[in-house]
Parts: structure tokens; C-alpha cells; sequence
């Protein structure tokens, strides 16, 4: 008997799993400078601020400043303002406004991110079968409202419920994500939910631990995929394996 018989919710990550970014984070930022007529910002050193004022920014107000009622342009613009900071570039009040408001832009739209061609597929198929489908993301309120509609992922055709990090205020790993994700499946009992994602301390471990059937994919063939199958962890390339992985009675 496949496991999808025994299934009636799949719930999957966004970024790694769904889609990934397209580009280079640098090549925002210098067509936003390059927009007010700025050279281009130096793009290691902009990655390497963005690094750290994100994970700075993500530990004194996690969940995108959920818990500080901090509204979500605030953080960026406060996490944005940093890593320009850091890499060296400390524009005047005006300018810095103007360039903020393009990468805003930019990253609540589709441009930054491309699908990849199986999720929407996986995502219908698993719909088509009686099953729902949910979305859990360390993501904030824009991925609901703005990106994934606008890569052609949607609630109610492509998915049912959503479970994003800065509408919640808790975020992967915490086990919790999870608990409430089983919630708004109507509190389906976990060995009747599997999740779907790229990051064994994120996706796997803690799904597991709430009793939920996990499995990650290795898209990119990272060197951690081994790893993960030492302990365990069933791993596969895409979402056509996944699909194909469920219908087996190895499942």
C-alpha cells in the first residue's frame, strides 16, 4: 500500500522547494542605485551586509518584527538601510529612500524568483487526488498577498491554507509552525500529513517531531543530501519524484 493512501494533507516550503531566486542579490540593489543614478553597489560586500544585518534584524525582532507590531517595511527598511551600512555605503536620508522603495518593490513582486516547472503540477495533482495542500514558510505577509499569486500559485487552486511565519509570529524550526499548520487542516492527526521541504533543521526534523511524515528534496545537489540520507531522511530530486515516491508501494 502507498503512503498516499494513508495521506490527507501534503504541506510544503516555498524557497528551495517551490521556487528559488533568480539572479543575484546585488543585481537589486544596483538597479536600484543605478535608478537615482548611483554606481553600482560592490556586490560581495552588499551580500556579505545583507548577511548579517538579516540574521541581526531576524534575532531582535523575529518573525518580520511580529511580536514589536513592527510594520514590514519598517524591518526591511531597517535590515536594507544595514546591509548598505555594513558594505560601506551610507547614502543621505532622501536618496536611500528612493533606492529602498525599489528593492521594496522588487521583492514584493515576481521579478526576484522563478517557479520551478513541477510545483504547480505536484501541487493540482495532489489537490486532484482529495488531498489538501498547505504552504509553511519563514516568509512574510507578501508571499501570501503578492508572490505566490504572482508566479501563478494560488489559494484555492494550488493551495488551500497557508501557514507564513510573519502573519503567525513563529517561525521554522520551532515545532509549533507545524502544530499550527495541522490545525488549519482541520486537526488532521499528523501520521495523515506529510511536508515537503529543502532543509533537514527547518523542515525535516521538526515535522517529525509533531508525528508528520517528511521528506526533503535536493534540487541543487547539496553536499548535506548524503548526510541526510545517513540519518534517514528520504531524499529526492524534485517534485516528480516526490509524486512518483508516494504512488510506490515502497512509500
Amino acid at each position: 500500500m502507498s503512503i498516499l493512501s494513508k495521506l490527507r494533507c501534503i504541506t510544503v516550503d516555498v524557497t528551495g522547494t517551490l521556487m528559488a531566486y533568480k539572479g543575484e542579490l546585488g543585481d537589486y540593489y544596483c538597479m536600484a542605485a543605478k535608478s537615482v543614478g548611483l554606481p553600482c553597489p560592490d556586490y560581495k560586500r552588499v551580500h556579505e551586509g545583507f548577511k548579517h544585518a538579516y540574521k541581526d534584524m531576524a534575532q531582535k525582532y523575529p518573525c518580520f518584527g511580529y511580536a514589536a507590531k513592527m510594520p514590514n517595511i519598517v524591518w526591511w527598511k531597517t535590515c536594507v538601510r544595514d546591509s548598505f551600512i555594513r558594505a560601506g555605503y551610507d547614502y543621505d536620508e532622501e536618496t536611500f529612500e528612493k533606492v529602498f522603495r525599489r528593492i521594496y518593490a522588487s521583492f514584493g513582486s515576481s521579478a526576484p524568483y522563478t517557479i520551478f516547472p513541477d510545483s504547480q503540477p505536484f501541487l493540482r495533482w495532489v489537490r486532484e487526488q482529495g488531498l489538501q495542500v498547505g504552504i509553511i514558510s519563514n516568509a512574510e505577509y507578501r508571499y501570501k498577498e503578492v508572490i505566490l499569486p504572482a508566479l501563478g500559485l494560488n489559494e484555492g487552486s494550488d493551495w488551500d491554507f497557508g501557514v507564513f511565519s510573519g502573519l503567525e509570529g513563529v517561525e521554522k524550526p520551532d515545532p509549533r509552525i507545524y502544530e499550527i499548520a495541522l490545525e488549519r487542516a482541520g486537526n488532521l492527526p499528523p501520521e495523515q500529513v506529510l511536508h515537503i521541504g529543502d532543509s533537514m533543521r527547518k523542515d525535516y526534523v521538526p515535522a517529525k517531531s509533531v508525528g508528520m511524515h517528511a521528506l526533503l528534496l535536493d534540487r541543487f545537489k547539496t553536499t548535506d543530501a548524503e548526510e541526510w540520507r545517513k540519518s534517514g531522511a528520504i531524499v529526492l530530486p524534485d517534485l516528480m519524484g516526490a509524486k512518483e515516491w508516494l504512488l510506490s508501494d515502497k512509500s
